[in-house]
């Protein structure tokens, strides 16, 4: 993966790239799931996964959700992207509110 900085309309976006010739052995796919072990104990951590704009949040603090439920909305390059609930359980920690701006994989809330 190779790492990129775009501007875009005076907005700037770090963005990864993959080599599709690249060699069979780097596989980014393979470690991201030994990274995410721990987080069962304090929660699902639920990131965002693109820079942009909360445009609104359909969850509060200790509400159950069930997995697929829409947690909030993200605008990112004038796209309306819903952030959906990965699991079932209640909303531990809401750490987004409508209007806040957020970078790649910042933490939108956890669900315990």
């Amino acid at each position: 993966m190779k790492k990129y900085r775009v501007n875009v309309n005076g907005s700037v976006y770090e963005i990864e790239i993959e080599e599709m010739n690249a060699p069979a052995t780097m596989s980014a796919p393979a470690a991201a799931p030994k990274a995410a072990a721990p987080a069962p104990a304090g929660g699902t951590q639920v990131k965002a996964p693109m820079p942009g704009t909360i445009l609104d949040v359909r969850v509060q603090n200790g509400q159950t959700v069930k997995k697929g439920t829409v947690i909030c909305v993200l605008e990112a390059m004038k796209m309306e992207n819903e952030i959906p609930a990965p699991c079932d359980g209640k909303i531990g920690s809401l750490n987004v509110r409508k209007g806040d701006s957020v970078e790649t994989q910042a933490l939108i809330c956890t669900i315990g």
